[in-house]
Protein backbone atom coordinates (compact mmCIF):
# COMPACT_ATOMS: atom_id res chain seq x y z
CA UNK A 1 0.00 0.00 0.00
CA UNK A 2 1.30 3.47 -0.88
CA UNK A 3 0.11 6.79 0.54
CA UNK A 4 0.73 10.03 -1.39
CA UNK A 5 -0.18 13.49 -0.10
CA UNK A 6 -0.99 16.71 -1.93
CA UNK A 7 2.22 18.50 -2.94
CA UNK A 8 0.67 21.73 -1.75
CA UNK A 9 1.02 20.44 1.80
CA UNK A 10 4.45 21.48 3.03
CA UNK A 11 6.82 18.89 4.46
CA UNK A 12 6.98 21.19 7.46
CA UNK A 13 3.51 19.96 8.41
CA UNK A 14 4.94 16.55 9.33
CA UNK A 15 7.54 18.17 11.57
CA UNK A 16 4.92 20.45 13.09
CA UNK A 17 2.85 17.48 14.26
CA UNK A 18 5.65 15.04 15.02
CA UNK A 19 5.45 15.38 18.79
CA UNK A 20 1.66 15.21 18.75
CA UNK A 21 1.60 12.04 16.67
CA UNK A 22 4.29 10.42 18.82
CA UNK A 23 2.29 11.25 21.94
CA UNK A 24 -0.92 9.89 20.39
CA UNK A 25 0.82 6.68 19.31
CA UNK A 26 2.36 6.22 22.75
CA UNK A 27 -1.05 6.70 24.35
CA UNK A 28 -2.37 3.85 22.20
CA UNK A 29 0.58 1.59 22.91
CA UNK A 30 0.68 2.06 26.68
CA UNK A 31 -3.08 2.41 27.14
CA UNK A 32 -2.87 5.81 28.81
CA UNK A 33 -5.45 7.61 26.64
CA UNK A 34 -9.20 8.00 26.76
CA UNK A 35 -11.14 4.82 26.08
CA UNK A 36 -8.14 2.64 26.92
CA UNK A 37 -10.40 -0.27 27.85
CA UNK A 38 -11.23 -0.65 24.13
CA UNK A 39 -7.78 -1.19 22.67
CA UNK A 40 -8.08 -4.92 22.00
CA UNK A 41 -8.01 -4.27 18.24
CA UNK A 42 -4.55 -2.65 18.33
CA UNK A 43 -2.51 -5.85 18.18
CA UNK A 44 -5.37 -8.12 17.24
CA UNK A 45 -4.02 -9.19 13.82
CA UNK A 46 -0.69 -10.44 15.18
CA UNK A 47 -2.37 -12.15 18.13
CA UNK A 48 -4.94 -14.20 16.19
CA UNK A 49 -3.93 -17.85 16.50
CA UNK A 50 -4.19 -20.58 13.89
CA UNK A 51 -6.54 -22.37 16.29
CA UNK A 52 -8.95 -19.42 16.28
CA UNK A 53 -8.89 -19.16 12.49
CA UNK A 54 -9.39 -22.92 12.14
CA UNK A 55 -12.36 -22.85 14.54
CA UNK A 56 -13.99 -20.07 12.52
CA UNK A 57 -13.27 -21.84 9.24
CA UNK A 58 -14.75 -25.12 10.54
CA UNK A 59 -18.09 -23.52 11.38
CA UNK A 60 -18.04 -21.57 8.10
CA UNK A 61 -17.47 -24.79 6.14
CA UNK A 62 -20.43 -26.43 7.90
CA UNK A 63 -22.71 -23.53 7.01
CA UNK A 64 -21.44 -23.63 3.43
CA UNK A 65 -22.38 -27.30 3.14
CA UNK A 66 -25.83 -27.03 4.70
CA UNK A 67 -27.10 -23.66 3.45
CA UNK A 68 -27.92 -22.01 0.15
CA UNK A 69 -28.25 -18.65 1.91
CA UNK A 70 -26.78 -17.33 5.16
CA UNK A 71 -28.31 -14.22 6.71
CA UNK A 72 -25.99 -12.08 8.83
CA UNK A 73 -28.04 -10.25 11.46
CA UNK A 74 -26.25 -7.23 12.89
CA UNK A 75 -26.06 -3.45 12.77
CA UNK A 76 -23.22 -0.92 12.61
CA UNK A 77 -19.87 -2.55 13.27
CA UNK A 78 -21.60 -5.91 13.59
CA UNK A 79 -22.19 -6.05 9.85
CA UNK A 80 -20.47 -3.23 7.94
CA UNK A 81 -16.97 -4.72 8.07
CA UNK A 82 -18.10 -8.09 6.79
CA UNK A 83 -20.25 -6.50 4.09
CA UNK A 84 -17.35 -4.27 3.03
CA UNK A 85 -14.95 -7.18 2.58
CA UNK A 86 -17.47 -9.51 0.93
CA UNK A 87 -18.58 -6.81 -1.51
CA UNK A 88 -14.97 -5.93 -2.35
CA UNK A 89 -14.02 -9.53 -3.11
CA UNK A 90 -17.21 -10.75 -4.79
CA UNK A 91 -18.29 -10.71 -8.41
CA UNK A 92 -20.22 -7.47 -8.88
CA UNK A 93 -23.45 -9.40 -9.47
CA UNK A 94 -23.05 -12.37 -7.07
CA UNK A 95 -22.46 -11.64 -3.38
CA UNK A 96 -20.25 -14.65 -2.67
CA UNK A 97 -17.40 -16.79 -3.94
CA UNK A 98 -17.97 -19.82 -6.15
CA UNK A 99 -19.48 -22.83 -4.31
CA UNK A 100 -20.41 -20.72 -1.28
CA UNK A 101 -23.83 -19.71 0.04
CA UNK A 102 -25.34 -16.35 -0.81
CA UNK A 103 -24.75 -13.87 2.01
CA UNK A 104 -27.60 -11.52 2.91
CA UNK A 105 -27.80 -8.93 5.68
CA UNK A 106 -30.61 -8.11 8.09
CA UNK A 107 -31.04 -6.44 11.45
CA UNK A 108 -29.57 -3.17 10.20
CA UNK A 109 -32.90 -1.37 9.69
CA UNK A 110 -36.52 -1.52 10.87
CA UNK A 111 -38.19 -1.55 7.47
CA UNK A 112 -41.24 -3.81 7.40
CA UNK A 113 -41.04 -4.13 3.62
CA UNK A 114 -37.38 -5.17 3.78
CA UNK A 115 -38.07 -7.86 6.37
CA UNK A 116 -41.20 -9.12 4.62
CA UNK A 117 -39.38 -9.38 1.28
CA UNK A 118 -36.42 -11.11 2.91
CA UNK A 119 -38.67 -13.65 4.60
CA UNK A 120 -40.50 -14.26 1.34
CA UNK A 121 -37.19 -14.76 -0.48
CA UNK A 122 -36.08 -17.31 2.14
CA UNK A 123 -39.36 -19.22 2.12
CA UNK A 124 -38.10 -21.88 -0.31
CA UNK A 125 -34.40 -21.72 0.63
CA UNK A 126 -32.15 -23.74 2.90
CA UNK A 127 -30.86 -20.91 5.02
CA UNK A 128 -28.85 -20.26 8.13
CA UNK A 129 -28.33 -17.30 10.46
CA UNK A 130 -25.25 -15.66 11.93
CA UNK A 131 -26.59 -13.44 14.71
CA UNK A 132 -24.16 -10.78 15.91
CA UNK A 133 -24.99 -8.79 19.02
CA UNK A 134 -23.08 -8.28 22.25
CA UNK A 135 -26.25 -7.79 24.28
CA UNK A 136 -28.80 -9.61 22.18
CA UNK A 137 -31.25 -6.78 22.77
CA UNK A 138 -30.27 -4.22 20.11
CA UNK A 139 -33.68 -3.43 18.65
CA UNK A 140 -32.97 -3.73 14.91
CA UNK A 141 -30.98 -6.96 15.20
CA UNK A 142 -33.09 -8.63 17.89
CA UNK A 143 -36.27 -7.95 15.91
CA UNK A 144 -34.84 -9.44 12.71
CA UNK A 145 -33.45 -12.45 14.54
CA UNK A 146 -36.76 -13.18 16.27
CA UNK A 147 -38.53 -13.22 12.89
CA UNK A 148 -35.83 -15.24 11.09
CA UNK A 149 -35.42 -17.74 13.93
CA UNK A 150 -39.17 -18.39 13.95
CA UNK A 151 -39.18 -18.87 10.17
CA UNK A 152 -36.16 -21.17 10.22
CA UNK A 153 -37.66 -23.35 12.95
CA UNK A 154 -40.94 -23.54 11.01
CA UNK A 155 -39.23 -24.48 7.74
CA UNK A 156 -36.55 -26.84 9.08
CA UNK A 157 -37.74 -27.96 12.48
CA UNK A 158 -36.31 -26.76 15.76
CA UNK A 159 -33.47 -29.28 16.01
CA UNK A 160 -32.21 -28.69 12.47
CA UNK A 161 -32.55 -24.92 12.99
CA UNK A 162 -30.16 -25.12 15.95
CA UNK A 163 -27.46 -26.47 13.62
CA UNK A 164 -27.91 -23.52 11.27
CA UNK A 165 -27.75 -20.71 13.81
CA UNK A 166 -24.45 -19.29 15.01
CA UNK A 167 -24.25 -16.56 17.66
CA UNK A 168 -21.42 -14.07 18.03
CA UNK A 169 -21.91 -12.36 21.38
CA UNK A 170 -20.59 -11.63 24.86
CA UNK A 171 -18.52 -14.33 26.55
CA UNK A 172 -20.69 -14.67 29.65
CA UNK A 173 -23.68 -12.34 29.77
CA UNK A 174 -26.58 -10.93 27.80
CA UNK A 175 -29.78 -12.21 26.24
CA UNK A 176 -28.07 -13.80 23.21
CA UNK A 177 -25.51 -15.60 25.37
CA UNK A 178 -28.33 -16.98 27.53
CA UNK A 179 -30.34 -18.12 24.50
CA UNK A 180 -27.27 -19.69 22.88
CA UNK A 181 -26.55 -21.69 26.02
CA UNK A 182 -30.16 -22.85 26.26
CA UNK A 183 -30.40 -23.85 22.59
CA UNK A 184 -26.86 -25.15 22.11
CA UNK A 185 -25.89 -22.81 19.26
CA UNK A 186 -22.32 -22.64 18.08
CA UNK A 187 -20.93 -19.40 19.48
CA UNK A 188 -18.00 -17.05 19.09
CA UNK A 189 -17.06 -14.23 21.43
CA UNK A 190 -16.99 -10.50 20.80
CA UNK A 191 -14.01 -9.45 22.94
CA UNK A 192 -14.89 -7.02 25.73
CA UNK A 193 -12.04 -4.72 24.71
CA UNK A 194 -12.95 -4.44 21.02
CA UNK A 195 -15.67 -1.98 19.98
CA UNK A 196 -18.04 -2.88 17.17
CA UNK A 197 -16.54 -0.57 14.55
CA UNK A 198 -13.09 -2.10 15.19
CA UNK A 199 -14.32 -5.71 15.19
CA UNK A 200 -14.03 -6.81 11.55
CA UNK A 201 -10.88 -8.86 12.31
CA UNK A 202 -12.66 -10.79 15.07
CA UNK A 203 -15.24 -13.53 14.45
CA UNK A 204 -17.75 -10.69 13.90
CA UNK A 205 -16.26 -10.12 10.46
CA UNK A 206 -14.21 -13.27 9.87
CA UNK A 207 -17.06 -15.79 10.17
CA UNK A 208 -19.33 -14.16 7.55
CA UNK A 209 -16.32 -13.57 5.28
CA UNK A 210 -15.19 -17.20 5.55
CA UNK A 211 -18.77 -18.39 5.01
CA UNK A 212 -18.88 -16.33 1.81
CA UNK A 213 -15.88 -18.35 0.62
CA UNK A 214 -13.04 -15.88 1.08
CA UNK A 215 -9.56 -16.40 2.52
CA UNK A 216 -9.55 -15.05 6.05
CA UNK A 217 -5.92 -16.14 6.54
CA UNK A 218 -4.84 -13.78 3.75
CA UNK A 219 -7.07 -11.03 5.14
CA UNK A 220 -5.40 -11.35 8.54
CA UNK A 221 -1.93 -11.59 6.97
CA UNK A 222 -2.47 -8.26 5.23
CA UNK A 223 -3.48 -6.71 8.55
CA UNK A 224 -0.45 -8.24 10.30
CA UNK A 225 1.93 -6.79 7.72
CA UNK A 226 0.30 -3.36 8.03
CA UNK A 227 0.54 -3.60 11.81
CA UNK A 228 4.32 -3.95 11.37
CA UNK A 229 4.51 -1.18 8.76
CA UNK A 230 2.91 1.38 11.06
CA UNK A 231 4.35 0.32 14.42
CA UNK A 232 5.61 2.95 16.83
CA UNK A 233 9.16 2.02 15.82
CA UNK A 234 8.66 3.35 12.27
CA UNK A 235 9.78 6.94 11.69
CA UNK A 236 6.94 9.44 11.33
CA UNK A 237 7.66 10.34 7.70
CA UNK A 238 7.78 6.67 6.68
CA UNK A 239 4.74 5.65 8.73
CA UNK A 240 1.57 5.81 6.59
CA UNK A 241 -0.69 5.95 9.64
CA UNK A 242 1.21 8.91 11.11
CA UNK A 243 1.23 10.79 7.81
CA UNK A 244 -2.49 10.26 7.20
CA UNK A 245 -3.44 11.27 10.76
CA UNK A 246 -1.24 14.38 10.59
CA UNK A 247 -2.44 15.57 7.18
CA UNK A 248 -6.15 15.18 7.92
CA UNK A 249 -5.79 17.02 11.26
CA UNK A 250 -3.82 19.84 9.63
CA UNK A 251 -6.45 20.17 6.90
CA UNK A 252 -9.16 20.23 9.57
CA UNK A 253 -7.29 23.01 11.36
CA UNK A 254 -7.24 24.90 8.04
CA UNK A 255 -11.03 24.72 7.81
CA UNK A 256 -11.42 21.55 5.76
CA UNK A 257 -14.30 20.09 7.76
CA UNK A 258 -15.37 17.32 5.36
CA UNK A 259 -13.29 14.36 4.17
CA UNK A 260 -14.60 12.59 1.08
CA UNK A 261 -13.40 9.03 0.57
CA UNK A 262 -13.23 8.44 -3.18
CA UNK A 263 -13.06 5.20 -5.12
CA UNK A 264 -13.07 4.40 -8.83
CA UNK A 265 -14.21 0.83 -8.29
CA UNK A 266 -17.86 0.06 -7.36
CA UNK A 267 -16.78 -2.90 -5.25
CA UNK A 268 -15.33 -0.46 -2.70
CA UNK A 269 -18.69 1.19 -1.98
CA UNK A 270 -19.25 -0.65 1.30
CA UNK A 271 -15.66 -0.20 2.39
CA UNK A 272 -16.53 3.51 2.31
CA UNK A 273 -19.65 2.82 4.39
CA UNK A 274 -17.53 0.97 6.97
CA UNK A 275 -14.98 3.82 6.95
CA UNK A 276 -17.72 6.39 7.52
CA UNK A 277 -18.88 4.64 10.67
CA UNK A 278 -15.30 4.16 11.87
CA UNK A 279 -14.40 7.83 11.63
CA UNK A 280 -17.80 9.40 12.24
CA UNK A 281 -18.47 7.45 15.43
CA UNK A 282 -14.88 7.80 16.64
CA UNK A 283 -14.23 11.51 16.06
CA UNK A 284 -17.66 13.13 16.01
CA UNK A 285 -17.99 14.28 19.61
CA UNK A 286 -17.33 17.21 21.95
CA UNK A 287 -18.40 19.55 19.13
CA UNK A 288 -15.45 18.36 17.02
CA UNK A 289 -14.68 16.04 14.15
CA UNK A 290 -14.23 15.85 10.40
CA UNK A 291 -17.46 14.83 8.67
CA UNK A 292 -16.79 11.59 6.74
CA UNK A 293 -18.48 11.42 3.34
CA UNK A 294 -17.91 9.22 0.30
CA UNK A 295 -18.43 9.08 -3.45
CA UNK A 296 -18.18 6.40 -6.12
CA UNK A 297 -16.43 7.81 -9.19
CA UNK A 298 -16.85 8.19 -12.04
CA UNK A 299 -20.58 7.66 -11.31
CA UNK A 300 -20.87 10.48 -8.79
CA UNK A 301 -18.91 12.91 -10.95
CA UNK A 302 -22.21 13.22 -12.80
CA UNK A 303 -24.08 14.13 -9.62
CA UNK A 304 -21.72 15.42 -6.91
CA UNK A 305 -18.90 16.49 -9.22
CA UNK A 306 -20.17 20.05 -9.60
CA UNK A 307 -20.33 20.66 -5.84
CA UNK A 308 -16.90 19.13 -5.26
CA UNK A 309 -15.36 21.22 -8.05
CA UNK A 310 -17.01 24.58 -7.33
CA UNK A 311 -18.87 24.38 -4.01
CA UNK A 312 -17.87 25.56 -0.55
CA UNK A 313 -14.13 24.99 -0.01
CA UNK A 314 -14.46 23.06 3.23
CA UNK A 315 -13.54 19.65 1.78
CA UNK A 316 -10.60 17.41 1.01
CA UNK A 317 -10.48 14.01 -0.68
CA UNK A 318 -8.79 10.71 0.12
CA UNK A 319 -8.69 8.59 -3.03
CA UNK A 320 -8.35 4.80 -2.94
CA UNK A 321 -6.76 3.67 -6.20
CA UNK A 322 -6.35 0.09 -7.42
CA UNK A 323 -3.22 -0.30 -9.55
CA UNK A 324 -4.29 -3.43 -11.46
CA UNK A 325 -7.86 -4.71 -11.97
CA UNK A 326 -8.57 -8.42 -11.72
CA UNK A 327 -10.22 -8.60 -15.14
CA UNK A 328 -9.26 -7.44 -18.64
CA UNK A 329 -11.61 -5.80 -21.15
CA UNK A 330 -10.27 -4.25 -24.39
CA UNK A 331 -12.31 -1.62 -26.26
CA UNK A 332 -13.20 -2.79 -29.81
CA UNK A 333 -13.18 -0.86 -33.08
CA UNK A 334 -16.56 0.14 -34.50
CA UNK A 335 -16.63 0.83 -38.26
CA UNK A 336 -19.30 3.52 -38.07
CA UNK A 337 -17.79 5.16 -34.97
CA UNK A 338 -21.05 6.99 -34.27
CA UNK A 339 -20.13 7.31 -30.59
CA UNK A 340 -16.74 8.79 -31.52
CA UNK A 341 -14.84 6.33 -29.36
CA UNK A 342 -12.53 4.77 -31.95
CA UNK A 343 -9.68 6.83 -30.53
CA UNK A 344 -9.91 4.46 -27.53
CA UNK A 345 -9.97 1.24 -29.61
CA UNK A 346 -7.38 -1.25 -28.46
CA UNK A 347 -7.06 0.29 -25.01
CA UNK A 348 -8.13 -1.43 -21.82
CA UNK A 349 -11.15 0.00 -20.01
CA UNK A 350 -8.94 0.45 -16.95
CA UNK A 351 -6.70 2.85 -18.85
CA UNK A 352 -9.72 5.09 -19.46
CA UNK A 353 -10.65 4.79 -15.78
CA UNK A 354 -7.13 5.71 -14.68
CA UNK A 355 -7.08 8.80 -16.89
CA UNK A 356 -10.47 9.81 -15.48
CA UNK A 357 -8.96 9.38 -12.01
CA UNK A 358 -5.87 11.47 -12.79
CA UNK A 359 -7.85 14.12 -14.66
CA UNK A 360 -10.31 14.44 -11.78
CA UNK A 361 -7.56 14.70 -9.19
CA UNK A 362 -5.85 17.50 -11.14
CA UNK A 363 -9.15 19.35 -11.63
CA UNK A 364 -10.11 19.10 -7.96
CA UNK A 365 -6.70 20.19 -6.71
CA UNK A 366 -6.85 23.14 -9.12
CA UNK A 367 -10.30 23.87 -7.69
CA UNK A 368 -8.96 24.08 -4.13
CA UNK A 369 -9.63 20.53 -2.93
CA UNK A 370 -6.51 18.94 -1.37
CA UNK A 371 -6.05 15.27 -2.29
CA UNK A 372 -4.51 12.32 -0.54
CA UNK A 373 -4.07 9.09 -2.50
CA UNK A 374 -3.89 5.53 -1.25
CA UNK A 375 -2.84 2.95 -3.83
CA UNK A 376 -3.14 -0.80 -3.42
CA UNK A 377 -1.70 -3.21 -6.02
CA UNK A 378 -4.91 -5.18 -6.58
CA UNK A 379 -8.26 -5.90 -4.98
CA UNK A 380 -7.78 -9.08 -2.94
CA UNK A 381 -8.09 -10.29 0.65
CA UNK A 382 -4.50 -9.43 1.57
CA UNK A 383 -4.73 -5.80 0.43
CA UNK A 384 -8.17 -5.30 1.95
CA UNK A 385 -6.70 -6.56 5.26
CA UNK A 386 -4.00 -3.91 4.95
CA UNK A 387 -6.54 -1.16 4.32
CA UNK A 388 -8.69 -2.20 7.28
CA UNK A 389 -5.86 -2.09 9.80
CA UNK A 390 -4.42 1.10 8.30
CA UNK A 391 -7.70 2.95 8.71
CA UNK A 392 -8.30 1.53 12.20
CA UNK A 393 -4.95 2.59 13.63
CA UNK A 394 -5.01 5.95 11.86
CA UNK A 395 -8.42 6.53 13.42
CA UNK A 396 -7.06 5.94 16.92
CA UNK A 397 -4.05 8.20 16.37
CA UNK A 398 -6.13 10.91 14.68
CA UNK A 399 -8.72 10.87 17.47
CA UNK A 400 -6.07 11.36 20.12
CA UNK A 401 -4.50 14.23 18.15
CA UNK A 402 -8.00 15.77 18.09
CA UNK A 403 -8.21 15.18 21.86
CA UNK A 404 -11.40 13.13 21.87
CA UNK A 405 -12.13 9.61 23.07
CA UNK A 406 -12.08 7.66 19.79
CA UNK A 407 -13.60 4.56 21.36
CA UNK A 408 -16.94 5.60 22.86
CA UNK A 409 -20.19 6.69 21.19
CA UNK A 410 -22.40 8.46 23.75
CA UNK A 411 -24.42 10.24 21.06
CA UNK A 412 -25.76 6.98 19.66
CA UNK A 413 -28.01 6.49 22.70
CA UNK A 414 -30.13 9.64 22.25
CA UNK A 415 -32.42 8.30 19.52
CA UNK A 416 -32.83 4.99 21.34
CA UNK A 417 -34.16 6.67 24.49
CA UNK A 418 -36.70 8.62 22.46
CA UNK A 419 -37.74 5.55 20.47
CA UNK A 420 -38.24 3.42 23.58
CA UNK A 421 -40.22 6.21 25.24
CA UNK A 422 -42.48 6.55 22.18
CA UNK A 423 -42.98 2.76 22.07
CA UNK A 424 -43.85 2.83 25.81
CA UNK A 425 -41.20 0.26 26.71
CA UNK A 426 -41.44 -0.86 30.36
CA UNK A 427 -39.10 1.18 32.52
CA UNK A 428 -39.45 4.28 30.35
CA UNK A 429 -42.68 5.61 31.87
CA UNK A 430 -41.24 8.99 32.88
CA UNK A 431 -39.57 9.45 29.51
CA UNK A 432 -42.83 8.48 27.75
CA UNK A 433 -44.77 11.13 29.64
CA UNK A 434 -42.11 13.75 28.98
CA UNK A 435 -41.82 13.09 25.27
CA UNK A 436 -45.58 12.93 24.73
CA UNK A 437 -45.87 16.40 26.22
CA UNK A 438 -43.65 17.67 23.37
CA UNK A 439 -45.57 16.23 20.42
Amino acid sequence: MKLCIDKALSADVLSKYEEKVKKATLMLENGSGKGNDFLGWLHLPSSISDEELNAIQTVADRLKKSCDVVVVAGIGGSYLGAKAVISALSNSFVNKAENAPEILFAGNNISEDYLAELMDYLSDKKFGIINISKSGTTTETALAFRLLKTQLETQMGKEEAKQRIVAITDATKGALRKLSTQEGYDTFVIPDNVGGRFSVLTAVGLLPIATAGYDICQLVKGAVDMEKSCSDEVATKENPVSVYAIVRNELYAQGKKIEILVNYHPKLHYLSEWWKQLYGESEGKDGKGIFPASVDFTTDLHSMGQWIQDGERTIFETVISIASPNKKVVIPVDEENLDGLNFLAGKRVDEVNKMAELGTQLAHVDGGVPNLRIEIPTLDAYNIGQLIYFFEKACGVSGYILDVNPFDQPGVEAYKKNMFALLEKPGYEAETAAIKSRI
